[in-house]
């Protein structure tokens, strides 16, 4: 490793010493940045995007799903590896990315400081308030959620009334005979309905109300919260939802019209493409790549990890970086600890992305569905209907609230701490602890009000978290780059991985660009889904 390497703000100390746990019991005890990361993974990605891309693919890029869940592990990894390794943060990792850079005045420091400002940073600024857009859109799926459970106004009742009761029409209506004489009749309800609904939706502004309750209450909570309260919501609220999500899908096999058939399942394995849909505005495979951007580790867990792998304390256990022998057995075991917590919590959310993929390709697609607008919540929960039946709803309700809001509990406090160390590099603040702190929970409490702000002014959460997730896969090439640097030209030789390793994580970065350029391309050019 060069000699010029700067410890960051996360300063180590040799009284911070710990030896790595070498039992996997004791490993166990020390994960956690990976089940935080989870927190925020399981929610907009899996409940919202994956569905939506099984309701509009079927099963045919189950695929698609599976690799953009496993790969972006190795590159997860190597950024936690660079924390270790350096003691330094994820900003102060890309600053020193090679490229156009320019230098600014360190305003809260001397009057001759200079800070050198990469090309990314300025790029990282623009993906954080997409990003802010996107955690809008799960703020407005949480507040959804509320608002059928518990509306607050009289036409907020009767909306969710007329939305449940299309919802009905529309499955019953998927159930007829195409030849059956009732059917006609059944469209005629559907069509009533709908116009029914679209003058309701103006006058029913209940997620909203939830929307701001829910914003405020976050913010409080996570200026005043740490590292523990943070890892320990985060895994109540995944695993419960999660466990209730797989439970649904083993007992959707027991109802014969709704089984998935093996032959459909292994259909979805084969690297095909899906045909586009009457209910789709854009082809299914843009979907899925859009969601590429957000299921397993988006943009924004990889740039929030190391942070978390900071607080939780792994490069200050392994100590200052120094070039003894004992320096590096004990960082080779804390990276060891490190790679537990990330494989582990990619089996987690690969798991659920798929029980959810599986979910939306099984009755979403087979009904004619598509998640959207202010229905959204009302809609996926009928994902739940033929195992729980007239308790469906409310299943998903909460279920729905418990994922989505680790997703905005978590990303929110991720952002913020991204933040703030951002304000540092930048010198807009002192580049001490005290000030790092003090900012730190300045935006825990801003990063959800801006959400909520987001949300109130477009009540489009699935196109929220969609345009995030977009925002989220362009940057994943820079981010890959990010990666084979830090592997290459910031670690230390006696921690180098082996060939098979740089094998998966050149894999790794392959998807990140393939994915990454195909939505560059849409941008410029949007007629490229008609190519697909």
């Amino acid at each position: 490793m060069p000699d010029d390497f700067k410890i960051g703000v996360w300063s180590r100390s040799t009284a911070d010493i710990q030896e790595p746990p070498s039992r996997a019991v004791g490993i166990l005890r020390h994960l956690g940045p990976g089940l935080i990361i989870a927190g925020s993974i399981v929610g907009s990605g899996e409940l919202i995007a994956t569905t939506q891309t099984g309701a509009e693919a079927g099963f045919a890029l189950l695929w698609i799903i599976i690799i953009g869940c496993v790969i972006k592990v190795f590159t997860q990894i190597e950024f936690g590896r660079f924390s270790i390794v350096t003691g330094e943060t994820t900003m102060s990792g890309l600053t020193a990315l090679p490229g156009p850079a320019i230098r600014l005045r360190a305003w809260a420091r001397s009057r001759d400081d200079k800070v050198r400002v990469n090309w990314y940073l300025i790029f990282w600024f623009g993906l954080t308030v997409i990003g802010i857009g996107q955690l809008g859109g799960v703020v407005g799926g949480v507040g959804q959620a509320m608002a059928i459970g518990a509306p607050i106004t009289e036409s907020g009742r009767a909306y969710n009334a007329a939305s449940a009761e299309l919802i009905r029409e529309r499955v019953s209506l998927s159930e007829l005979d195409q030849t059956a004489a009732s059917r006609i009749d059944a469209e005629n309800r559907v069509e009533l309905l709908v116009a029914e609904v679209a003058g309701l939706e103006p006058s029913s502004h209940d997620d909203q109300y939830w929307v701001i309750v829910i914003g405020v209450i976050t913010a409080i909570i996570l200026v005043r919260g740490r590292y523990s309260l943070i890892q320990t919501l985060s895994t109540i609220l995944v695993a419960s939802f999660t466990v209730v999500t797989v439970i649904n899908l083993i007992a959707l096999q027991t109802h014969g019209a709704w089984a998935i058939q093996p032959a459909e399942f292994m259909d979805g394995l084969k690297f095909r493409l899906a045909a586009a849909t009457e209910m789709a505005d854009r082809s299914p495979l843009a979907t899925a790549l859009m969601t590429f951007g957000i299921i397993g580790v988006g943009s924004a867990e990889l740039l929030a990890y190391p942070y978390w792998c900071l607080e939780k304390g792994y490069a200050k256990f392994a100590g200052p970086h120094e070039q003894s022998d004992a320096w590096a057995n004990r960082a080779r075991g804390w990276l060891r600890v490190l790679r537990w917590d990330a494989f582990c919590s990619m089996v987690i959310y690969t798991f659920a992305t798929i029980a959810f993929y599986l979910l939306g390709a099984a009755i979403l697609w087979r009904v004619g569905l598509n998640p959207k607008g202010t229905d959204m919540i009302a809609t996926l929960s009928t994902m739940y209907g033929p195992v729980f039946g007239d308790w469906a709803k409310w299943v998903f309700i909460v279920g729905a609230f418990v994922v989505l809001y680790s997703t905005f509990f978590v990303a929110s406090a991720g952002g913020a701490r991204v933040m703030a160390d951002a304000f540092r590099v930048f010198g807009l603040i002192g580049n001490d602890d005290a000030s790092l702190q003090r900012w730190n929970q300045i935006l825990c409490g801003a990063y959800p009000i801006l959400s909520v702000i987001v949300y109130l002014f477009y009540r489009q959460p699935v196109q929220l978290v969609l345009i995030g997730g977009a925002m989220q896969a362009i940057a994943l090439p820079i981010l890959a780059s990010a990666a084979l640097y830090f592997r290459y030209r910031r670690s230390d030789k006696r921690l180098m991985p082996g060939k098979l390793w740089d094998a998966t994580l050149w894999l790794s970065a392959a998807g990140f660009f393939v994915v990454g350029i195909y939505l560059l391309a849409r941008i410029v050019y949007p007629d490229i889904d008609t190519m697909l």
